[in-house]
């Protein structure tokens, strides 16, 4: 007669909130935390309004949460929980350069950062490592010294930049016009043109042309 198995009830189960706007890589990382005996994910936001008031309400451990939402970006949300004093890990898992956003996103109160495309198993690993009280950061934000000297003085501009000057140049890059940024980051297009303009003075870049080559150029060598 064969003998059931039953699944260890024991375990204690960290709760894992997702904000992530994709559904797609948010349910496959669903199911992919569930599966683990010692995770369970509690609730989903596919926005970061929405996720703070779960989050407010459901108290994960750990939230794991994408930069580019719709509306505030994760950087945004990350920054309201903390100045809300709640006992809650941040783990950024972005398709971002990590090189330029990891910073931030410590700065601003996360715990960790990794980008989506690293192995499934890897971000649950990551996962573990901030539940444990250890900041995650992949070696690769830790380059060589002749590889950081010879960014350098690229991302010392770059690092002249508010994170939502960030976002847009990215957007910028990734070929989307002012009004598609407009929908996708809730802002007027007198605000998107506003930050643009921002960008182009901290750049030292004279026209609206040579900010939009510039953003292409930095997208495309970053490999996103």
């Amino acid at each position: 007669m064969a003998t059931l198995l039953k699944k260890n009830t024991d375990t204690k189960q960290s709760k894992i909130f997702l904000v992530e706007d994709h559904p797609v890589f948010r349910d496959g990382l669903a199911k992919l935390l569930n599966a683990e005996a010692d995770l369970t994910v509690c609730g989903e936001a596919g926005d970061a309004e929405r996720g703070l008031k779960s989050i407010l309400k459901l108290k994960p451990d750990l939230a794991v949460v994408d930069l580019g939402l719709p509306g505030k970006s994760g950087l945004d949300l990350i920054k309201e929980v903390r100045a809300l004093k709640i006992p809650v890990k941040f783990l950024v898992v972005s398709m971002f350069d990590e090189s330029l956003y990891a910073q931030r996103v410590l700065r601003a109160g996360g715990d960790g950062y990794i980008m989506k495309q690293e192995d499934p198993q890897e971000i649950v690993q990551a996962i573990r490592d901030v539940l444990a009280g250890h900041i995650y950061v992949s070696e690769d934000v830790f380059a060589d010294e002749s590889s950081r000297q010879k960014t350098e003085n690229n991302l010392g501009a770059l690092d002249l930049l508010t994170d939502s000057e960030l976002e847009i140049l990215e957007l910028l890059g990734q070929g989307k016009s002012a009004p598609e940024i407009s929908t996708q980051l809730s802002l007027t297009k007198a605000e998107v043109n506003s930050h643009s303009t921002s960008i182009r003075r901290k750049l030292k870049l004279d026209s609206l042309n040579a900010l939009i080559r510039y953003a292409v150029c930095w997208v495309t060598d970053s490999g996103k």
